[in-house]
């Protein structure tokens, strides 16, 4: 399978665990914290579209720039790109202090939070379908946080399927919590 199919393939089963996980779930449960620093299932969701809101246009922009031109179907990393990809690997559990404006700890925030995060995975499903048609090796994505560097086109769709794949699961902890002290 190369590299776009299984990033669709992760962000359709991150789309279904959110809806299965956490759309039954009552305001109070999403809104659990572990601790007053930890986030709930809804920061945890927040953050996400914290970065969807940005990442999702910019890339938009960057595939519809970069269509048509030959295609590198394959990806292939900057320094920049492996450092960013390292961050957020699902499986390491350190945490990382987020920037400020993308920190969720103590919004309120509601149903829609969850909602928002279905729809911009449904829009990330479609940039991954359209990347087909591009060169993913295209420096063309400003990161967001550092706007004069850049990703290139197929690092940036990993990154950000990578980065909600590791916050679905943080959120699948917090469930998981919230579970064990219903129980107890």
């Amino acid at each position: 399978m190369n590299t776009l199919a299984q990033l669709s393939q992760t962000t359709k089963g991150l789309y279904d665990t959110v809806a299965a996980e956490f759309a039954p779930l009552d305001l109070s449960s999403l809104n659990f914290k572990p601790g007053p620093e930890s986030w709930s299932i809804l920061e945890c969701l927040e953050h996400l579209n914290r970065y969807s809101r940005y990442y999702n246009p910019a890339l938009a922009n960057a595939i519809a720039q970069n269509s048509g031109s030959p295609t590198v179907p394959h990806i292939s990393y900057s320094w920049l790109g492996k450092k960013s990809l390292e961050m957020v690997q699902p499986q390491l559990l350190k945490k990382h202090k987020t920037v400020k404006h993308m920190n969720p700890n103590n919004s309120p925030l509601n149903r829609a939070t969850l909602e928002e995060f279905l729809q911009h995975q449904t829009e990330l499903l479609r940039l991954l379908e359209e990347a087909k048609k591009a060169n993913l090796h295209k420096k063309a994505v400003p990161v967001e946080f550092l706007k004069l560097l850049k990703l290139r086109i197929g690092e940036a769709l990993e990154f950000v399927v990578a980065h909600q794949e590791r916050h679905v699961q943080q959120a699948l902890r917090v469930k998981q919590l919230l579970t064990r002290q219903a129980a107890a």
